[in-house]
């Protein structure tokens, strides 16, 4: 099932130049109609919400925006281990992004005083997806680094929340509950309806309708990413375990049939033995079907034969997951370019940090981490220059502004340098 390509072999750098756009994912297809959802939102509010959550989903919620001592009822009824769980993840990750504080800064020099000014968004989005799995992890990786930022008011957005979720929610700080999913929840937190005001910011995976309704909001609200298929890369030298490797390419994907399982080894005889390993643990998973299909359509692997040419492998397909399940992961970290998370050794699976590493598990896809990084606690802040001159500052500086300003024909600029200083 796992395509193999050894690097002497002709297709190599064709599908390695292939997989590296596969975040091109063809959200066109999908986009009349999730315009149409969005304007359909804007234009009717809640009723369009409610509407469009009937048909999607075969349900009518009584309300969208639950009420607080309901939803925090329901968070109460879970098992009282599953609490535990939850809240030491929770602190874990929170410990790990209290590191992400930007407190800013100011300086001063010749009469000029200069600096930065950082705080908190007022209200953010958080998405959790519902549609073939539910996932409290993601409501602690997205809201816990906006708690920490300061961020006063969080929305949860996710369709008919468990108990489960709702525990998440308040582990994590979340403030309000909207029960809705698919794109007629995003637009009803980027553009307000009667009961769910707007927010500043919206973040968090889902499908690609989700994912193109956050492409179009953009400009209305803030967007952390738009997230496609989860992904992960291994590169496993001869001393990783084929078996322990075949598992971390099938955590990632037994999330979806699109997701994409690569691997980069350095010889064929381990490339083959991850391949065998992947087929005997396929038949005892019980999401089989989708995790085989994800292997079918995506899943590569590519004999580097050396550690140069498995670098730049990894560099070229910028994965979301990365793990450098080597001997010498700190050798090979320089070699390679941008990846989203990076797991160091054999003893590291990219489950711990879907879970309780810290780090937030919310990365870019599709290639994105080339520009694009972890959700933290800098996505949920926005930033002011500060800037305070002297009398003898701006007179000493005048004839460098008035020059500059005429230099490009602004004549008012100028003045408002001139009339500043004394000579």
């Amino acid at each position: 099932m796992l395509k193999i390509f050894e690097r002497t072999e002709p297709g190599y750098e064709e599908t390695l130049t292939s997989l590296s756009r596969r975040g091109d994912e063809d959200l066109a297809r999908v986009e009349p109609d999730v315009r149409a959802i969005l304007d359909s939102v804007r234009e009717r509010g809640d009723e369009a919400v409610l509407d469009y959550t009937e048909r999607f989903d075969g349900r009518r919620p009584a309300q969208l925006v639950v009420p607080r001592e309901t939803w925090l009822e329901a968070a109460q009824q879970v098992d009282p281990a599953v609490r535990d769980a939850l809240e030491a993840a929770g602190e874990r990750i929170r410990r790990y992004h209290e590191h992400q504080r930007d407190t800013g800064f100011r300086y001063e020099e010749g009469g000029i005083e200069l600096g930065q000014r950082v705080q908190p968004v007022a209200a953010a989005a958080v998405y959790a997806p519902g549609g073939k799995a539910r996932y409290p992890s993601t409501v602690l990786m997205t809201a816990i680094p906006a708690t920490v930022a300061g961020v006063k008011r969080i929305v949860l957005v996710t369709p008919n929340p468990t108990p489960e979720i709702l525990a998440a929610a308040v582990v994590a700080g979340v403030t309000e509950v909207v029960d809705a999913g698919g794109a007629q929840a995003i637009g009803a937190v980027a553009y307000g309806t009667e009961s769910v005001a707007r927010v500043d910011k919206v973040v968090g995976p889902g499908n690609i309708y989700v994912a193109c309704a956050k492409r179009l909001v953009f400009g209305a609200v803030d967007i952390d990413s738009i997230a496609g298929p989860s992904e992960i890369l291994v590169v496993a030298d001869d001393g990783a375990d084929p078996e322990i490797v075949a598992a971390d390419l099938l955590s990632q994907a037994e999330h979806d049939e699109a997701a994409y399982p690569l691997l980069v080894t350095l010889s064929r005889p381990q490339a083959d033995a991850v391949a065998a390993a992947l087929g005997r643990q396929l038949d005892a998973l019980p999401r089989k079907a989708i995790a085989g299909e994800a292997v079918r359509n995506n899943g590569y692997c590519f004999v580097a034969g050396d550690l140069e040419e498995a670098g730049r492998a990894a560099t070229i397909l910028a994965a979301e997951h990365l793990s450098l399940s080597v001997a010498d992961p700190d050798a090979l970290l320089p070699r390679i370019g941008a990846a989203g998370a990076i797991f160091l050794g054999y003893h590291t699976p990219e489950a711990a940090g879907d879970y309780a590493a810290g780090p937030s598990h919310v990365l870019p896809t599709g290639g994105a981490v080339r520009f694009a990084s972890p959700l933290g606690v800098y996505d949920f802040v926005v930033r002011s220059s500060l800037i305070r001159y002297s009398q003898a500052a701006i007179t000493a500086q005048a004839d460098l502004l008035e020059g500059l300003a005429r230099l490009e024909g602004l004549e008012a600029h100028a003045r408002a340098v001139t009339l500043r200083r004394v000579d």
